[in-house]
């Protein structure tokens, strides 16, 4: 198969040299500036203590060059999901050859439908990677833990895909549904997430404190309740127990629960801070939480959910991120934010 990867970042470097180090035809698309960097580089990819490096990469600094040179069986949309709609816009610029398959990386559960309103929904296919992965530097990405990756049946493609990506060796799973398997990502990606970029705290130091695991436990409450509401259960990702983490969520004693989620999503990322956190001390100016906790909040509204925990974590970080608020009002003091959700 031939894929396109529109970015070059983090999950973009780990799938895209994992498919080309095993042989398949895989060319990007980044800006200028990296671009130059990997032509010169190649790309690294740091796997189990060894190294998968493809030299000769084939990197475009623009769209239009990009789909020249193609065609492309599979597009894969590696980007913030901020960045999506600018870049189905210019996917879709008059005269250009379209892949025949769109295959979303990104989290939340909107970026999909966003894809499919420019390019056509039978075009989309929805993807999601378990595995950690760090970026050190531009063209390297270091596999910080393998789970593996999902991609959803329906197109005709999805078994193609699943396939390319086992043989090199990134563990994929073929999923009925994409919903399900959507936000149950979405239901890991938010844990700690928004509150650890908001007080400026790692989120081992949240789920130890009593009071800001309360909260993290609401968030992923509200979640389920809006999943539920739409008819969704929670399914288990390569490597990554959600329903596990949704029962003990929902069911069992915080005496039980909370030493439990500590190991399994606080004590288990150490000191490394979230991408909200990553993102909202960037620069750029924006944030990923309007399509994670912010999704929940505006499918609650449509499904008649209440969802005011994951409702101020996304109103406050926005505003940390816009300038409004200022950051020092937060950091290091979780009663600041516990006196907006009492």
């Amino acid at each position: 198969m031939k894929f396109l990867f529109l970015g070059a970042g983090a999950i973009g470097t780990y799938i895209g040299g994992s498919l080309a180090a095993a042989g398949q035809a895989v060319a990007f698309v980044e800006q200028p500036g990296m671009a130059a960097v990997i032509r010169e580089r190649g790309l690294r990819v740091h796997v189990d203590g060894g190294v998968r490096a493809v030299s000769d990469v084939t990197v475009h600094d623009s769209m239009a060059d990009a789909l020249a040179a193609g065609p492309y069986d599979v597009g894969v949309v590696a980007l913030k999901s901020f960045d999506t709609a600018a870049a189905m816009d210019d996917l879709m610029a008059p005269g250009l050859a379209v892949p025949d398959a769109i295959l979303s990386l990104q989290n939340g559960v909107d970026n999909e439908a966003t894809i499919g309103e420019r390019v056509g929904a039978d075009r989309v296919i929805a993807g999601t990677v378990a595995s950690a992965v760090g970026k050190p530097g531009v063209g390297e990405a270091v596999e910080e833990k393998h789970r593996g990756m999902g991609v959803a049946l329906g197109h005709p493609s999805s078994e193609g895909i699943v396939a390319a990506l086992n043989a090199a060796g990134l563990s994929a799973r073929a999923y009925p549904a994409a919903g399900p398997m959507k936000w149950s990502k979405l239901l890991t990606n938010l844990t700690g997430n928004a509150t650890s970029a908001i007080l400026d705290m790692p989120v081992a130091d949240l789920f130890a404190d009593r009071r800001l695991y309360a909260v993290e436990v609401e968030v992923l409450r509200e979640c389920l309740r809006v999943m539920r509401a739409m008819g969704m259960k929670p399914v288990d990702l390569p490597g990554t127990p959600v329903r596990l983490l949704a029962l003990a969520s929902e069911r069992l004693p915080r005496v039980i629960a909370q030493p439990a989620l500590t190991r399994a999503l606080g004590a288990g990322r150490g000191d490394k801070m979230p991408s909200f956190h990553i993102d909202l001390h960037s620069g750029r100016g924006q944030s990923e939480v309007t399509y994670l906790n912010g999704a929940i909040v505006r499918y609650g509204a449509q499904h008649g959910v209440r969802t005011p925990v994951n409702e101020v974590l996304t109103r406050t970080l926005l505003a940390l991120t816009d300038g409004s608020e200022d950051l020092e009002r937060f950091r290091h003091r979780p009663d600041e934010l516990l006196g907006l959700l009492s």
